[in-house]
């Protein structure tokens, strides 16, 4: 005589939906958006890497800083030296473009980003997935997406350059301090969105204090703590504003190098 197991009450009572989602508000439209904005940035990038007007006195193009081969241009060039020399091949912006790629692409919110609008993994809240099976981001390649911590720091690294590209842009074409341009401000604005939006980085938050068992005897980096915690709430915002802003300078720069618009001058 076989036994037979009775279904929890719970399991019996579970609604077995046939449809996809039952909402009915326009859930696609998010997804949407964000697969839009996405595909935009990775097309303007690609566009950007192969693009040689990235320089004009006194602005870089945020997307070929560094510049560290003998290719760039002098003035382009990170504390004036070519380290990489003329060997490299491909445009010089291929070599740090893995840094700041990586980091976002492996960025927590990034990764909702796009599972959820190129993988529809899934598409939204409530609404089923097309996959029929789910590990997670327990085999790879997505268990790579670990190493996010350790882009961090080449994040923190790229950030302090496109900071101090901003302050070269406060000189004028012979190398004068006291110029102030358009491009200036932009790429001021540029440099701030990327270091607020790296230092709101859950790894940021967690390397500052997260591992901290008595905030009481760290009391400075308790404090460092909460205004990381305080940008980290704010970081989905970041990393789209700082996304598409650094798009718009970039372009700034290009159009300004191809002599399709001249940047405004104040002083």
């Amino acid at each position: 005589m076989t036994q037979t197991t009775a279904e929890s009450p719970a399991r019996r009572q579970r609604a077995q939906l046939r449809t996809r989602t039952l909402r009915t508000d326009r859930w696609w439209l998010a997804p949407a958006i964000t697969f839009a904005s996405l595909t935009a940035f990775l097309v303007y990038g690609f566009w950007a890497i192969f693009d040689g007007s990235y320089f004009v006195e006194p602005y870089l193009a945020p997307f070929s800083a560094p510049c560290l081969t003998e290719a760039c241009p002098e003035g382009a060039r990170l504390f004036g030296w070519a380290p990489i020399g003329d060997w490299f091949p491909l445009p010089p912006g291929f070599l740090i473009l893995g840094l700041p790629a990586g980091f976002r692409v492996t960025c927590y919110y990034y990764r909702k980003a796009y599972y959820r609008s190129f993988w529809l993994s899934p598409p939204a809240c409530a609404v089923g997935e097309p996959h029929k099976k789910y590990t997670g981001e327990t085999r790879f390649p997505l268990i790579i997406q670990n190493v996010h911590r350790y882009f961090f720091y080449f994040a923190l690294v790229i950030g302090a350059i496109l900071a101090y590209d901003a302050v070269l842009a406060f000189r004028n074409s012979e190398g004068e301090w006291g110029h102030m341009g358009l491009g200036t401000l932009i790429l001021v604005v540029n440099a701030i969105l990327i270091v607020t939006y790296t230092l709101s980085c859950h790894s940021c938050r967690h390397i500052v204090a997260g591992r901290l068992n008595h905030f009481s005897r760290h009391p400075l980096r308790y404090r460092m703590w909460g205004f990381v915690s305080k940008l980290n709430a704010k970081h989905a915002q970041l990393a789209m504003v700082s996304m598409w802003f650094i798009m718009f300078a970039d372009l700034y720069v290009r159009l300004v190098a191809k002599g399709v618009i001249t940047d405004i001058t104040f002083f």
